[in-house]
C-alpha cells in the first residue's frame, strides 16, 4: 500500500474531525454469532463470541473489535471520518487493521472508502496481507448493499492477488432490547476454504450495544 496514500487520507481524516466539534459518545457491544464468516470466507464453524469498544465524535470514529477464531482471538482496531450532507448523501474514508493472536490467520492492513445514499451503500477497501513471512500480497475489496425496513442483499468481490465473490440476503430487527438477525450466504470455490466448491450457509446472530458514558 501507497505510504503517501495513508498519510493523505489520515490527514484529511483528522482535519475534517478538528474541524466538527460534538459530544463525544463511547459505547460498548458483544454478540453471538452461529457461524462467523467475513466477506464471505468462514473463520470460525462454531458459536463465536465478539464484542467491542467504540469512540465517535462529530463524525470521525475510533474503535476495536474481537472475535474467537479457530486458533487465538482475531483483533480488529479502525478509524475513520463519515461526513453526511444535507441531501443524505454521505461519504467516508479509514482504515482497520487485522491482528491474530495465533496461527489461523496473518495481518491484514487497509484503507477504507465508503459512500450511500438512500437504501444504497458503496464500500470500497484495497490493502496488504504479511503472507506469514512470504511476499506480501496485495488484494482489494468492494461491495454494494440495498437493504430497507430491516432486509437486506450484499454483493462482494475480492481483486487484485485475492479472487472471489459472494451474495448476501437477510434481515435484523430488535428484540427485547437487543439487535438480532439471519442471513444466507452463498461464496464461490475461491472464497470456500472449506470444500473448495463454493456454499451455502445460514449464520444468526444477537448482540447488545450500550452507552458507557451513562
Amino acid at each position: 500500500m501507497n505510504k503517501s496514500a495513508k498519510l493523505m487520507i489520515a490527514g484529511a481524516v483528522l482535519s475534517m474531525a478538528v474541524a466538527t466539534p460534538a459530544m463525544a459518545e463511547i459505547s460498548a457491544n458483544m454478540g453471538l454469532l452461529s457461524d462467523y464468516f467475513y466477506r464471505g470466507i468462514i473463520q470460525n464453524t462454531t458459536a463465536t463470541t465478539n464484542g467491542g469498544v467504540d469512540f465517535e465524535q462529530g463524525g470521525f470514529y475510533l474503535g476495536t473489535w474481537a472475535a474467537d477464531v479457530e486458533d487465538g482471538l482475531e483483533v480488529d482496531v479502525y478509524g475513520g471520518y463519515n461526513y453526511e450532507f444535507e441531501s443524505g448523501f454521505t461519504l467516508g474514508a479509514g482504515f482497520t487493521g487485522y491482528y491474530y493472536t495465533g496461527d489461523f490467520d496473518d495481518t491484514y492492513r487497509e484503507i477504507n472508502l465508503n459512500a450511500s445514499y438512500g437504501i444504497v451503500s458503496f464500500e470500497y477497501s484495497f490493502g496488504e496481507y504479511d503472507n506469514f513471512g512470504g511476499p506480501d500480497l496485495d488484494y482489494d475489496f468492494t461491495a454494494i448493499t440495498v437493504e430497507k425496513n430491516g432486509f437486506y442483499g450484499k454483493y462482494g468481490t475480492f481483486g487484485d492477488d485475492f479472487d472471489g465473490d459472494y451474495f448476501e440476503f437477510g434481515y435484523g430487527t430488535e428484540i427485547g432490547g437487543f439487535d438480532a438477525g439471519v442471513y444466507i450466504l452463498f461464496n464461490d470455490k475461491d472464497l470456500d476454504l472449506e470444500t473448495g466448491d463454493g456454499t451455502e450457509s445460514i449464520v444468526f446472530s444477537i448482540s447488545k450495544s450500550f452507552s458507557l458514558l451513562d
